[in-house]
C-alpha cells in the first residue's frame, strides 16, 4: 500500500510562537521525501501533524485523498519510527515486531509469520527469539523499522531514525532504508538535520526554515542550484562573492563571473560557488590567492585562501587528491562558471 500526501496552508502555533507558517507541500505516492533543516525550523512539527501526534492550527492535510485533520494517530494509514527505537525490553523480537498487529486483533500465528517476514526484510532472519538487549544499536533500529512496516502502512514517518548511530553504521543504514523503501513501495517521510543523509536517500529534499519551505526538489538540483541564500549556506559549504549586475553579467572584484543573467543592471547579487568548483587551472580566473588554512580530508584537501584582488574576502576551495597546498603557498584559482548560481540581494 502507498498513498500521496497533500498539505495546504498548514499552520501551527504554540502560544505566540509560529512553528509552521502556511506550509504547502505535495508528496507523491511511493516517494522518499526528506524534511531537512536546522533545529526549530518546523520539520518535526510537520511530521507530528502528519502522524496525528499534533493538531494543526489551520490548513488542510490529506493522505490518499482523505482529510486527516482531527483523525487520531491510531486511525491513520501511517506508522512512525523514532530515534529512540521504543522497543519493549521484556518481549522477543517477534513480539515487538508483531505488537501493532496484536493491537489490531491479528492471531498469534499470523502475526509471528508476518514478523518473521519483516525481520527477514531488514536483515534479521532467524533472530525472532532474541530480546532487544542482545542487539546492537543498528539492529535495534532495524527491529523498529520492521515493527513499523509490519502493519503495511501507506505512509512511513521517520523522525531522526539514524541520529544515534555512528558514522559507518549510519551510512550503511541509509543504503538499507532506501533499498527497503523501493521494495515495499510505501511513501516515506524522513526528518533529519544531516545534509549528507538527506542527499544519500531522498527522491526529494524539502529544506525548511522558520516554519516555512525555503526550497524543494531532487537533491542534486537543490545542492547545485539552491533557490535562496539560506539554502545555499545551509546545504554544504558555499562561497558568496558579492557582485553588481552590469550589461547582463555579475561583475565582481575579479571581473565578470558566472552565467549571463536577465536581472536589471545595478542589481546586487551574490555569485555562489561551491568549494569543489574553485580550482587551479583553466576557467574564469580569480587570480592569485594566498593559502591561510589547509586541511587534508582523505579524498580531498580543503583550503581557505585570501585572493589578491579582494584581500578582505575569504574563499574556500576543495583541491584534488595529491595536490599539496600548504599555508602561505600562493595559488592561481579559477571558477567553473557552469556550476555557479546567482542569487539576488547578497
Amino acid at each position: 500500500m502507498t498513498a500521496p500526501i497533500d498539505i495546504n496552508g498548514l499552520t501551527k502555533r504554540y502560544g505566540d510562537a509560529m512553528a509552521l507558517a502556511g506550509v504547502d507541500l505535495g508528496i507523491d505516492a511511493g516517494e522518499y521525501c526528506v524534511l531537512l533543516g536546522p533545529s526549530g525550523c518546523g520539520k518535526t512539527t510537520l511530521l507530528n501533524i502528519i502522524g496525528g501526534f499534533a493538531d494543526p492550527s489551520g490548513g488542510t492535510l490529506r493522505i490518499g485523498g482523505r482529510d486527516m485533520v482531527g483523525v487520531p494517530a491510531a486511525q491513520r494509514p501511517t506508522t512512525t519510527v523514532f530515534q529512540d527505537y521504543a522497543l519493549f525490553p521484556h518481549m522477543s523480537l517477534l513480539d515487538n515486531v508483531g505488537f501493532g498487529l496484536r493491537m489490531r486483533g491479528v492471531g498469534r500465528s499470523k502475526r509471528h509469520a508476518k514478523a518473521e517476514e519483516m525481520l527477514d526484510l531488514v536483515g534479521l532472519a532467524g533472530a525472532g527469539r532474541k530480546r532487544p538487549a542482545a542487539l546492537s544499536g543498528g539492529q535495534r533500529q532495524r527491529v523498529a523499522l520492521a515493527r513499523a512496516l509490519a502493519v503495511d502502512p501507506d505512509v512511513l514517518l521517520l523522525d531522526e531514525p539514524l541520529g544515534a548511530l555512528d558514522l559507518n553504521l549510519r551510512r550503511a543504514m541509509q543504503d538499507e532504508l532506501k533499498d527497503i523503501q523501493r521494495r515495499v513501495g510505501a511513501t516515506f517521510v524522513h526528518v533529519t538535520h544531516d545534509q549528507e543523509e538527506a542527499m544519500a536517500i531522498a527522491d526529494r529534499i524539502v529544506v525548511m526554515n522558520a516554519g516555512r519551505i525555503e526550497d524543494q526538489g531532487p537533491p542534486e538540483r537543490v545542492y547545485r542550484r539552491p533557490a535562496t541564500r539560506f539554502v545555499a549556506a545551509f546545504l554544504g559549504e558555499m562561497n558568496f562573492i558579492p557582485a553588481t549586475v552590469q550589461a547582463g553579467r555579475a561583475v565582481t572584484a575579479f571581473g565578470p563571473l558566472g552565467p549571463k543573467t536577465d536581472l536589471r543592471d545595478g542589481s546586487r547579487v551574490a555569485v555562489c560557488a561551491r568549494p569543489e568548483h574553485l580550482f587551479p587551472g583553466a576557467g574564469e580566473t580569480l587570480g592569485k590567492a594566498t593559502v591561510r588554512e589547509s586541511v587534508f580530508q582523505g579524498s580531498s584537501r580543503r583550503v581557505t585562501v585570501t585572493p589578491e584582488a579582494a584581500p578582505d574576502t575569504t574563499l574556500r576551495a576543495q583541491l584534488p587528491v595529491g595536490m599539496d597546498a600548504m599555508v602561505n603557498d600562493v595559488l592561481t584559482l579559477a571558477l567553473d562558471s557552469g556550476h555557479v548560481t546567482l542569487l539576488e540581494d547578497a
